[in-house]
């Protein structure tokens, strides 16, 4: 459906949030239409296996979980277009929303485009992701027991990485390029207290080892100081220098922070244009989790619905 058509729903995003949100929408007879990006299926489909998503009790490859999300919501009618958003216009309804190729339009739009983690831009990073390379230490954190760890970062989240992290490795490594941290004083003081927590300081991380083996043996570092370089033994890299929101496209129209995060309004997906609902890692720089996506994509599925079916009465009421 392109030209002067009308969707109900359009969803911009093919991860967790926006097939959650597209299943819901679908069930409510909403036929909403999914752009998912080329790229579909979001960060899971970096993630060798996911073992805390409700329902699969034996864990689940990344990549299969996102194929099962995205075919429950096809099940119900929902139509997909596998290409990327160029351009919005969100200044009046019905929406304008572009691909290289089509234009769409509709009444509601339920953006979930994600966020991405920031990587250290190594290949050798690339070539180990799902492979002992992580950017999630509450999702991958128990698949290294009884390890020795590296963690890249200096803030607030690197801290509680490593924190975590110490629940299930023997060591934790933390690497940060200055000698002095971002994080908060009661973070930093914690990471220090812990005697499974080592501070590298005044280094990066210039290769992951162990391409030839197939999985993370090590990092080689080097002194930003010095230019010296070390190898340290490790069976776990976890990268947490951040995470950027897939949002410019929409920061001209939708409220966000300083970080490009979509605002949402309290215990709503609702953005501060009427008829527009943000859900998942796009408006969420706090928990970055697959569950809490698919959760806000139900609450922006619901709060769509709603919406339209309160116009829809007031049209009602009027005539």
């Amino acid at each position: 459906m392109t030209g002067n058509e009308v969707r109900n729903v359009i969803v911009i995003g093919g991860g967790p949030a926006g097939y959650t949100a597209a299943l819901y929408s679908a069930r409510a007879l909403l036929e909403p239409l999914v752009i998912e990006g080329v790229t579909w299926g979001g960060q899971l489909m970096n993630t060798s296996e996911v073992e805390n998503f409700p329902g699969y009790s034996e864990g689940v490859l990344g990549p299969q979980m996102m194929s099962d999300l995205r075919a429950q919501a096809e099940r119900f009618g929902t139509e997909f277009v596998t290409d990327d958003v160029v351009r919005v216009d969100l200044t009046k309804r019905p929406f304008v929303v572009e691909t290289a190729d089509e234009t769409y339009r509709a009444n509601v739009l339920i953006v979930a485009t994600g966020a991405k983690a920031r990587e250290l831009g190594l290949s050798s990073e690339i070539s180990l992701q799902g492979k002992g390379v992580s950017y999630c230490a509450v999702c991958d954190a128990a698949f290294f027991r009884g390890q020795e760890i590296v963690v890249v970062g200096g803030g607030d989240s690197a801290m509680e990485d490593a924190l975590f992290l110490t629940r299930f490795a023997d060591k934790v490594s933390i690497v940060h390029r200055r000698d002095e941290f971002r994080a908060s004083p009661i973070m930093l003081d914690r990471a220090l207290a812990n005697e499974k927590i080592e501070l590298v300081t005044s280094a990066v991380v210039d290769e992951v080892l162990g391409s030839e083996e197939g999985k993370v043996t090590g990092v080689r570092l080097r002194s930003t100081k010095t230019d010296e370089t070390w190898e340290v033994e490790a069976g776990g890299v976890f990268v947490a220098i951040g995470h950027d929101p897939n949002t410019s496209l929409f920061t001209d129209a939708l409220e966000h922070d300083e970080a490009g995060f979509l605002i949402t309004k309290p215990h709503s997906t609702a953005t501060n244009v009427l008829g527009v609902f943000a859900a998942g890692d796009v408006q969420d720089p706090v928990f970055k989790q697959a569950v809490t996506a698919a959760g806000s994509g139900c609450m922006a599925a619901l709060e769509a619905e709603r919406l339209l079916a309160a116009e829809e009465h007031a049209r009602a009421t009027a005539s």
